[in-house]
């Protein structure tokens, strides 16, 4: 081939630069564990979403007359619970009360305890002795133990829990991103950022948050079984959701002295509990393991 030859061909096409996010997409949606729990969860959450739409029976209307019935009942598929009350309508209205107390306060911690945590650890010193110290402060307590004070001391409530819930997060979603924000802040191009005259709110905005994010996102993603657990556990206690709302962790306590007339009712809150906790586990470690990799 000639020089002339090789003139007429055309260029070699430039390789295709893919993001970041779009390769963690493709990772997970090729790992069937996580596509198979993240179609378990978000087969829960539309049901729990659109439950009027879905023909069930009334989950507060009681019956004496229809008490603890068992499973396969005709009108009753999943029985009745110790008020005669349907336990697949519960079961499916409690779904919106339990997946929100366990979802949102890891949400709400993730915006503060991010916060809060880049900057300790991009402006250091006193800064953030102070944010860290005041942190330490709650990890002398066991999140369940912290858990329960809290909403001991606000009473029992939905917006109670919430509350509860989200400063027990706060601590464990700061310390993180402080670590990952010290670590970032020694590398080179935030000293030359700073060095080119940039603003302390500029090199925050433009380097470090895009940079911490994903560690961060990810260690949330793994506290979210851990929230809806604990969520399902004070209602358990009585000092969550209070009667007659359907909540998973309450249906558990007020089925519990029903436990030997009929276990396989008593027990469908608690399988609920387990399959979404278990499906938020396997989704959070998709997730971390998609992260973790880059092509």
């Amino acid at each position: 081939m000639t020089a002339a030859d090789t003139t007429s061909l055309p260029a070699p096409a430039a390789p295709v630069s893919r993001g970041y996010w779009s390769g963690v997409g493709r990772r997970l949606v090729r790992d069937p564990v996580a596509m198979l729990c993240l179609g378990v969860l978000l087969a829960l959450i539309l049901a729990a979403v659109f439950a009027p739409w879905l023909g069930l029976a009334d989950p507060y209307k009681a019956s004496m007359i229809a008490r603890l019935k068992p499973i396969g009942t005709a009108g009753h598929l999943l029985g009745t619970d110790e008020q005669g009350r349907d336990m697949l309508a519960r079961l499916v209205y409690g779904g919106r009360l339990t997946l929100m107390i366990g979802l949102l306060p890891v949400v709400f911690a993730f915006f503060i305890g991010t916060a809060l945590g880049i900057v300790a650890g991009f402006a250091g010193g006193l800064t953030n002795t102070l944010i860290m110290r005041t942190v330490d402060v709650f990890f002398a307590f066991p999140s369940v133990l912290l858990a329960i004070a809290i909403s001991g001391s606000l009473g029992a409530g939905i917006v109670n829990s919430l509350v509860s819930l989200t400063i027990v997060f706060i601590p464990q979603i700061t310390r993180v991103a402080e670590a990952v924000t010290s670590g970032v802040r020694a590398l080179d191009y935030i000293e030359a950022a700073r060095a080119s005259g940039a603003s302390a709110l500029t090199v925050i905005r433009v380097h470090v948050i895009g940079n911490v994010l994903s560690p961060i996102f990810v260690y949330a993603t793994s506290l979210t079984s851990v929230c809806m657990i604990l969520a399902a556990g004070l209602s358990f206690l009585g000092i969550g959701v209070k009667p007659p709302e359907p909540e998973w962790g309450l249906m558990l306590n007020t089925l519990r002295a029903a436990i030997y007339v009929n276990p396989w009712v008593s027990a469908l809150p608690g399988v609920m509990i387990f399959i979404t906790s278990l499906c938020l586990n396997l989704l959070s470690d998709g997730v971390r393991s998609a992260m973790n990799v880059r092509d």
